[in-house]
Formats: structure tokens, sequence, C-alpha cells
């Protein structure tokens, strides 16, 4: 007696276990930025909306003073795992002086003190750096690679992940390197990843896939992202970009729409629609 209720557990583990890992593999992530004059008109409404269509979980981008979208770090928690979802990670940056070698560090670091703590009472993953002013030489390019290599070493002692969100700009070059490379192969890997726009990738010039084989396990994250809502512009080869993810060593797809051919929620709806039936998404929970 005690072996069958020792193998139908075992049994029940396993499935248990599958579901995990196909629910895991599957899972849609939302950059609320996304729904941003939605969620400034209503945002109750909208995170009920985005947690109706499917998405797992979400990506701020309201972080201020201590706080998202208003709210203390525990009130925004409980307001997205009320809606089912679970809070993942959050776009913020405190940029360096114009001059960044005039920079006071100070305030900097106490800046970021209060923004770990948030991030983190907030049960935040990840915090991500989503912009930076584009540097004219590589000593300042340096110093930003720097200074993110001491953020992902704070944000690790705190539990958590730091990375870096590209747009187009960061495929120009400066002093003849180009930006991208440059602070991919001057960030410690321990200490920075990289949250891939595959759309600002190409719009850049380069090819998603070429820069996962060219620094495999870099990109834990990647965003999602088309000219207006997923799959409309033919621009990106998400099929390709998804049977190569795992050279990326991305562990999570965060969606992200910034323009629409109809309304915010409209968008944000076909896109999730658009990935959950493709078959190249379908098979990576497989």
């Amino acid at each position: 007696m005690k072996k069958r209720s020792y193998l139908y557990t075992a049994a029940l583990l396993t499935v248990l276990l599958i579901v995990s890992a196909c629910t895991q593999g599957n899972a849609i992530y939302i950059q609320l930025y996304s729904v941003r004059d939605d969620i400034r008109a209503d945002y109750e409404g909208t995170i009920a909306s985005v947690a109706e269509m499917g998405y797992t979980g979400v990506e701020a981008a309201g972080y201020n003073d201590g706080q998202f979208y208003g709210m203390s770090p525990a009130d925004f928690k409980k307001s997205i795992e009320d809606a089912g979802m679970e809070v993942l990670s959050s776009h913020a940056s405190r940029s360096l002086a114009d001059n960044p070698a005039e920079t006071n560090w100070d305030e900097v670091w106490a800046w970021w003190d209060v923004a770990i703590n948030a991030h983190k009472e907030a049960g935040m993953k990840y915090i991500v750096t989503p912009w930076m002013p584009t540097p004219t030489t590589l000593a300042d390019l340096q110093l930003y690679c720097d200074y993110y290599n001491q953020i992902g070493e704070r944000c690790n002692a705190a539990g958590l992940r730091f990375g870096y969100h590209n747009h187009s700009f960061e495929f120009k070059e400066i002093e003849g390197q180009l930006m991208y490379d440059y602070m991919i192969e001057n960030t410690d890997p321990d200490k920075v990843f990289y949250q891939m726009d595959v759309y600002w990738v190409i719009e850049g010039g380069h090819d998603p896939v070429a820069y996962f084989n060219k620094y495999p396990g870099r990109f834990e994250q990647l965003h999602i992202k088309d000219e207006t809502e997923i799959g409309r512009s033919g621009m990106v080869d998400f099929e390709n970009i998804f049977n190569n993810v795992d050279t990326s060593g991305a562990k999570y797809m965060i969606v992200e729409v910034e323009r629409y051919t109809g309304t915010p929620l409209e968008g944000v709806k076909e896109s999730y629609d658009y990935l959950n039936e493709a078959p190249y998404y379908k098979s990576r929970a497989k």
C-alpha cells in the first residue's frame, strides 16, 4: 500500500512539473507602457483587462520616488496579484550628469538605494534601465558601463537582477566602436543582462539572432515588439527569433506595443493572440 501511495505521489509530482514547465514556456508578459493612456484613465480596469486577455504578468513603467503608479510597492504588488498576474520587472533609470565626470555620486547612490528597496518590496525580479544619453566618447561610455556594473552589484546583493533595454541609437559607432557591442563586452554578465528589444535591433540595422549567436546567454529578457501590433509589419522574423531563443538566454518574453492601428487594449489583445496562436511560440512549451 505504501509503495502504491509513493508511486501515485511521484506520478502526480511529475505531472505538476510538466504542467509548470509548459506554463512557463508559454508565459507572456506585458510592458505596461503599452497601455499607458488607459492606465492614467482607469488603472484598476486596465489591469483587469490585460489579465483577462491571458497575460501572465507585468513589467512596470511607472516608478517614481519609491512608488509605482502612485502606489506603495506593497499596494502595487497586491493590485497585480489580485488580478491574477505576477510582478516581473520594472523600467527605472537615473542618468549621470551631462558631463558624466561631474556626477554627484552620493545623490546617485541614494536614489538607487530607494529604488532597489522599493522594487524588492514590490516583488520584482528585475530592474531594467530603459534609456541612457548617447555618449560622445568611449571614455564616457566606459563610465556608464562601470556605473551599470555597480548598479548590478547592488541589485544582486538585494536579490534582484539589473539589465539594460536597447533602442536603435545603441547601434551607432563611437570612436569606431559599435556602442551596443562595446556595452555588452564591457559589462559583467553576472551583474548586467540585456533586455533585447527585437524591433529596435532591426531598426538599428541588425539581426537579433546574429546577436544571440555573438553573445549567447546575455539576453535574459526579450521585448517582443513590432512597428505596430505584433506580426503586422512583416519586418520582424519572429519565427526565427523563437526558434533560436535558447541561444539568447531569454527566460521571459515581454510584449510591448508603442503604436497602434486601433486602441491600445485592442492592440495588446491582438499581439497576445498572435503569439499565443503561433506554432513556433507554442512549441517552446514542449
